[in-house]
């Protein structure tokens, strides 16, 4: 039986750690040579994908071990720049093993809107009255997504003001994430819009606010996993300090963030769209965080994350992009649905790791590992001298440009000698 439970993968040599991923995902030799190559999106398909392009950034691809979602064992591929993200959501999926996140996913139901200008006193009554005229006039647009079960299926109609009011056209999108047919519809029924409210239609756009496309996570960890009941009370503490401070909650959303956007970025996905989707959502009743924490009745944490995620595993950079396919592969998801719950179970992974670090021993002795060694490459130190560099700061507790130099000014002379 496959488990992503591997013991020492952060120490292995990258060959080794991408042969297991292989053996995990069923990956090709060509797929496996890819994820080595590290230049994996050509020049060609690079211009296509946007304008004026002149090269590309590549951000590290990391794979996130030990995770159990819905039963299921999984390798998660995150792509993100930030040290101790990957190695924190491993730890924190680690040590939920024992039952792992539960997770699931709401219909793909996006927002169309259709912003109407100066519409007569009965828009809305006429609208409803004409809602089947606007729903199959919205389904003509894309006869495949209703063949699959997709397309137009509600409309809702909100007054803004005296002289605005905005149609929402409720689109199911299936496996896309949808915004293409869901604004190719908007702009469909924006002229039977006008002439049903005497109106004028101005903006005909996707909303970023998914609150129909809603992801759920749960998890418990044991008390003693995690470090006693004296832990527990602490992350509970530590969540209430953010449910009480927009100033704090604003970070701890951003920590949710750092795991999902790093799924989202490897498998090709908006992941501007889901920012902007899971900020408003945490503001809609007053900015307040995306998970909650609390102490059950055996004194262990439990753990539940909910937000809008709109996601896709075809269509646009998805099967664009060389590496997003491979991530997706690699996660063996069938259904966006599926890749939402996963999304969702890693930010709230991502969510357990900073709280228990910070009501602990501080969110920077880990990151600051990992920190040292980048002043360590930034100071000169190749190889070796890397870890040698970075250990000796970290002892010190001087993470610093100068005395990078200095240790490694020594390392050199010491190795003349």
């Amino acid at each position: 039986m496959k488990s992503s439970r591997i013991s020492g993968f952060y120490k292995m040599p990258m060959e080794e750690r991408i042969k297991i991923v292989k053996e995990f995902a069923g990956l090709s030799d060509e797929e496996a040579e890819m994820l080595l190559s590290f230049n994996a999106l050509q020049k060609d398909i690079a211009d296509r994908m946007i304008e004026n392009v002149i090269g590309c950034m590549q951000l590290p691809l990391g794979i996130a071990t030990n995770f159990i979602i819905n039963g299921k064992e999984l390798l998660i591929p995150m792509a993100i720049e930030e040290t101790s993200v990957v190695a924190a959501a491993s730890n924190a999926a680690k040590m939920a093993r024992p039952a792992g996140f539960k997770a699931k996913a709401s219909e793909p139901i996006m927002i169309g809107q259709v912003q109407i200008l100066n519409p007569c006193r009965d828009a809305e009554k006429k609208i409803k009255n004409a809602k089947e005229d606007v729903l199959s006039l919205a389904n003509s647009q894309d006869k495949i997504l209703v063949e699959l079960g997709g397309g137009a299926k509600d409309l809702e109609v909100r007054w803004l003001s005296d002289d605005m009011l905005a149609v929402h056209l409720l689109v199911d999108v299936r496996d896309a994430m949808g915004a293409n047919a869901v604004n190719t519809m908007a702009e469909a029924v924006a002229p039977l819009l006008e002439r049903i409210t005497g109106g004028k239609a101005l903006l005909r756009i996707i909303s970023n606010l998914a609150i129909y496309r809603l992801a759920e996570a749960e998890v418990v960890y044991e008390k003693d996993a995690i470090g006693g009941e004296e832990v527990v009370d602490k992350i509970v503490k530590a969540y209430e300090f953010a449910s009480l401070d927009i100033f704090r909650a604003a970070t701890h959303n951003k920590g949710i963030m750092n795991g999902i956007d790093a799924v989202a970025i490897a498998t090709g996905n908006d992941w501007r769209a889901i920012e902007a989707g899971a900020h408003a959502y945490a503001g809609m009743n007053g900015y307040k965080p995306l998970t909650i924490w609390q102490k059950d009745e055996n004194g262990n944490l439990y753990g539940k994350i909910k937000l809008p995620l709109a996601v896709g595993i075809i269509g646009g950079v998805t099967k664009v992009h060389p590496i997003a396919r491979i991530s997706l592969k690699i996660l063996n998801v069938e259904t966006a649905k599926e890749l939402a719950e996963i999304m969702a179970s890693v930010g709230l992974a991502q969510n357990f790791a900073a709280l228990r670090a910070l009501a602990t021993k501080g969110i920077q002795a880990g990151h600051m590992k990992l920190h040292a060694q980048n002043i360590a490459v930034m100071a000169g130190a190749v190889g070796e001298e890397i870890d040698v560099v970075a250990k000796k700061m970290v002892e010190e507790g001087k993470i610093r440009m100068g005395r990078a130099k200095e240790i490694l000014e020594e390392i050199r002379k010491n190795k003349k000698v």
